[in-house]
């Protein structure tokens, strides 16, 4: 039997390099731009077209290369960052394998402009899938730039499952954000087609997260501060009201090198426990600071995952400290009394003596007595007289009140000034109100379900459920014919967003316009919005579309039906009345009405069962 194993081809082993590296646009910018930092760069600008699936470049004024480094910077496991293993362990830079140029070329069209400072020229490379098609000299300023064009060309179906440019650009962003926010010394710039997204200046991380997430953030944020021999924690958390249904805002820097770890997300949580409303997720932004030889950080392709020498230490420390920055700075209910201004003694009584009060008695004093007594020590002092009256002759206080009577009402069986309601005046609209009072044929059980009749048995609804349902059809057809009812809003609502979640909100601005929202004018970081939905009120608005974002973040749907259907979802789930609120009677009624009157009552939106039926045979059998 002949040999069946066999050495791959370069540009083969590269493509399967890429696969782990490169998995969309997003990673080509984590890449370049890390890479960018570690050249020393102090200003990196990054320029995408069409969500980078045309073009990704990012220019920086770093280091430079040389002709052979720049040449052999497109070879696998080629890198300036460590020479043996054991400088695996003592890293301080961010890219260090080898591979993300190789499989970046090995996948797209790359030009790359280099030049060192002390040159007087610099090199041009152009590579096609591996293959280098142009190395000559030309005039370039100091430092890199490296332009990506086409990704996966030559790869069809990776590139069909590219999803839209909405969706890629909000991935970009996000890489965009982590590497800025690890970095706040350095000058960022972000431009999307043409128009700039972000223009980040020299700060420090505080100005850094406001510039990102918009100026509200500021008043959001509790600082972070502990320094032990393990680890040096700095950072901010936000405060517990301004919590979201969304993950979007936690971030973990370990080394000023963004890394995603449950475990210490679950240290935050812990910290935070009992000041967060049901389904709320704490905003954070920590940095740690660790010797690099307590971690691994080269157990995962993309380096977002890494393994701590002594994590419970670790978790103990970042929890004990957020709440300790919680306590300090009276966002967590601590056990201390307040001390009152207005007992504080005065200035001029600081040196007094205390006066021994005085209590005078008068021991001849009896209640009793009706007559007023005086003692002989009352005469500066007066005393009021308890006088007891006497009960004995009861029937002489009302001596006189039958003759007051007798003029001033009629006489007896003279009904001549009585007046009687007419009963046409104050009658019922609804006929038989006693009785449909009386006989209403839904029950309430446990605020939570609706009990009602039916020919066979009982019918329970889940009053949760049911009311997602009947709203998710109702904004639907709302969506689809554009002819939701929309209520205006007194004085207009103002809502503060990331550009990221404004950016989502922009996607679907056309469903929601239809689904009953009128927006006004948007600022930056800021919408207005001057029209709700009929069916939505004013305080579920901010939860609606915060709901809404995290939805579009989790699901991230494409334009179309799937997307109309996950807004209608979305917003059932947020304006559907909750377990635990008491309905009327008539509401109960109303209800079960409107549920059976759906083309699908029988499970929610998100396919859960909106009720059961228990038959007489059933019940009978539990007896």
């Amino acid at each position: 039997m002949s040999d069946i194993i066999q050495l791959l081809p370069d540009h083969v082993a590269n493509q399967i390099a890429a696969g782990e590296v490169v998995q969309r646009p997003a990673s080509v910018v984590k890449e370049l731009l890390e890479n960018a930092i570690d050249a020393q760069a102090t200003h990196i600008k990054l320029i995408i077209k069409e969500a980078g699936k045309t073009l990704i470049q990012v220019i920086d004024d770093g280091i430079g290369m040389s002709v052979t480094d720049a040449r052999l910077s497109f070879e696998r496991h080629a890198t300036s960052k460590i020479k043996s293993a054991e400088d695996l362990f003592e890293l301080n830079t961010k890219g260090f394998r080898g591979e993300a140029l190789a499989s970046i070329a090995a996948i797209a069209h790359v030009e790359l402009k280099t030049k060192q400072e002390k040159d007087e020229v610099g090199t041009e490379i152009k590579i096609e899938g591996s293959e280098v098609v142009a190395q000559e000299i030309c005039v370039t300023p100091k430092g890199t730039a490296i332009s990506v064009k086409n990704l996966f060309y030559n790869i069809p179906a990776r590139r069909n499952f590219l999803k839209s440019n909405a969706v890629e650009l909000r991935h970009i962003i996000d890489e965009f954000h982590r590497v800025a926010m690890a970095h706040p010394t350095l000058k960022f710039d972000m431009y999307h087609n043409g128009s700039e997204v972000f223009n980040l200046p020299l700060s420090n991380n505080r100005q850094r997260i406001v510039n990102i997430f918009g100026g509200k953030t500021n008043e959001k944020l509790v600082p972070v501060k502990e320094e032990t021999d393990l680890v040096t924690i700095s950072g901010f958390v936000g405060k517990p009201e301004y919590a979201k249904r969304s993950r979007g805002e936690q971030f973990f820097f370990v080394n000023d090198r963004f890394i995603k770890s449950p475990y210490l997300n679950h240290a935050v949580n812990a910290a935070f426990e009992g000041l967060l409303k049901d389904k709320a997720h704490p905003s954070y932004f920590i940095y740690l600071q660790v010797d690099p030889r307590s971690v691994d950080i080269n157990i995962h392709p993309t380096k977002t995952e890494i393994k701590f020498e002594d994590e419970h230490a670790l978790y103990a420390m970042l929890r004990s400290t957020i709440k300790h920055s919680l306590g300090q700075f009276n966002v967590a209910p601590v056990l201390d009394f307040n001390r009152d201004s207005s007992m504080d003694t005065p200035y001029e009584y600081k040196s007094k003596m205390a006066k021994t009060p005085t209590i005078e008695v008068d021991r001849s004093f009896n209640p009793f007595k009706e007559e007023k007594i005086t003692g002989s020590n009352t005469s500066s002092k007066s005393y009021t007289s308890f006088k007891k009256e006497s009960t004995g002759s009861w029937e002489n206080l009302y001596v006189g009140l039958e003759s007051e009577m007798e003029t001033t009402k009629p006489k007896e069986n003279d009904f001549s000034s009585v007046e009687f309601e007419s009963e046409e005046v104050t009658g019922s609209i609804f006929e038989n109100e006693e009785k449909t009072t009386a006989n209403h044929t839904t029950y309430q059980l446990q605020r939570k379900y609706i009990v009602t009749t039916i020919k066979s048995g009982m019918v329970i609804v889940n009053q949760h459920r049911a009311h997602q349902r009947i709203v998710y059809e109702e904004l639907l057809r709302g969506i689809t014919m554009a002819s939701a009812v929309s209520q205006q809003l007194l004085f207009p609502l103002k809502l503060s967003f990331s550009k990221k979640e404004i950016a989502l909100l922009e996607t679907v601005k056309e469903q929601l316009e239809n689904t009953g929202f009128i927006f006004g004018e948007q600022r930056l970081g800021e919408i207005e919005i001057t029209g709700i939905p009929a069916v939505a009120t004013e305080k579920e608005v901010s939860v609606l579309l915060e709901q809404l974002i995290n939805d579009l973040e989790n699901e991230v749907p494409d334009s179309g039906f799937s997307q109309t259907d996950l807004l209608a979802k979305s917003m059932a789930r947020s304006i559907a009345v909750r377990t635990g609120v008491e309905l009327a009677p008539e509401q109960q009624q109303y209800m079960v009405n409107s549920l059976f009157a759906c083309t699908e009552p029988t499970i929610t939106p998100d396919n859960k069962p909106t009720f059961i039926t228990l038959t007489v045979d059933e019940i009978d059998k539990k007896f």
